[in-house]
């Protein structure tokens, strides 16, 4: 098993009134404080796809106006960077991990954006495709716009669960061009094995609080594309579907050019092409991760050299609370942007 990386500026320790992986997944996202600034407000700007769909972009009210490019600065005026975060699967803007970002990028001065995948703005897309984890090509195509809108602002990006192994999955395909977009990449808490976090979902406690908890959102949206696009899916099939097996295997797959479960899975993984990316890259995944096996994790010598492992032995998925009761999730992005920024 990895051992955790002893780097003081990455260490994490939960508090004593929090133990176990469970707690310190569930309580953060429902009752710790997000923010110690006042609550973020975004204003949103949509774009327009290429295959004639859409998504929507939230921007931190202290960024840029929308689509405005940046003025060439001189030497001294350097632009502060623009964090760009990639949520998790039926995240937004308003999760709590986006909220905590948002809130330590106001503290730094820096620019925020959250672009929705397809889906998860609140409102559902024209196109029959949604999202997935290996969905490499959208956040290429959202890195483009945005450096092409900010020529000369350094450009950081974080992807937290899904979101993560997407960015990864893109930073790999880039390869050394992913320089030319963003300084670079983190992941936070992703799946980078999808076949042993899908089969971790579907088990146990798991399977009766989070996989219920994801279908109850994705099933009525796949319903909603079903009804603008007939005989997309079988119908009775999805409504029966009990797990994310089920769920990708008649929706997910398909839609996205896969074979079936095991060919998304497979080919969407962020893990066996880790030592692919030529940018400077974080990884970081709790080893009390009921999401995402300890036993799935790479260690150093699997990676390459311009990868980071963050192996710490505690936090959960996508929690890290820190302090005294109720607790804050401040820690996150206080370590993984202050790492970001650091490249930037």
């Amino acid at each position: 098993m990895p051992q955790p990386d002893a780097s003081p500026a990455l260490h994490y320790r939960a508090p004593r009134w929090l133990p176990g992986g469970q707690l310190q997944t569930i309580w953060p996202a429902l009752f710790s404080r997000r923010h110690f600034g006042p609550s973020p407000q975004y204003r949103r700007e949509r774009w327009d796809t290429p295959d004639g769909d859409f998504i929507d972009v939230d921007f931190a009210q202290t960024s840029a106006p929308p689509g405005a490019p940046d003025a060439r600065p001189s030497a001294a005026a350097k632009p502060p960077p623009l964090l760009v975060l990639f949520h998790g699967l039926e995240g937004s803007s308003r999760s709590h991990y986006s909220e905590a970002f948002a809130d330590w990028a106001a503290q730094h001065g820096l620019h925020y954006a959250v672009p929705h995948f397809r889906g998860c703005s609140g409102e559902i897309n024209r196109a029959p495709r949604a999202y997935h984890s290996g969905d490499f090509e959208e956040i290429g195509w959202i890195l483009q716009r945005l450096r092409a809108q900010h020529p000369a602002r350094p450009i950081v990006a974080v992807g937290v669960s899904l979101g993560g192994n997407a960015l990864l999955r893109w930073a790999q395909e880039a390869g050394s061009s992913a320089a030319q977009v963003v300084s670079a990449v983190a992941s936070v808490c992703s799946p980078i094995d999808l076949t042993a976090s899908g089969h971790a979902i579907g088990r146990g406690f798991n399977r009766q609080v989070y996989t219920r908890m994801f279908l109850r959102t994705m099933k009525p949206k796949a319903l909603q594309r079903l009804a603008l696009h007939p005989r997309l899916f079988d119908r009775e099939a999805l409504v029966a579907a009990r797990d994310l097996y089920a769920f990708d295997n008649i929706f997910t797959a398909p839609l996205h050019g896969f074979k079936n479960t095991d060919d998304y899975w497979h080919r969407a993984s962020a893990k066996p092409h880790l030592h692919s990316i030529r940018i400077p890259a974080l990884v970081l995944n709790a080893h009390n991760d009921r999401f995402v096996p300890a036993s799935s994790l790479p260690a150093q010598s699997e990676v390459g050299t311009h990868v980071t492992l963050w192996q710490p032995r505690h936090g959960g998925h996508v929690g890290f609370p820190a302090g005294g009761p109720p607790g804050h999730v401040r820690a996150l992005p206080d370590a993984v942007g202050g790492w970001l920024l650091a490249h930037a």
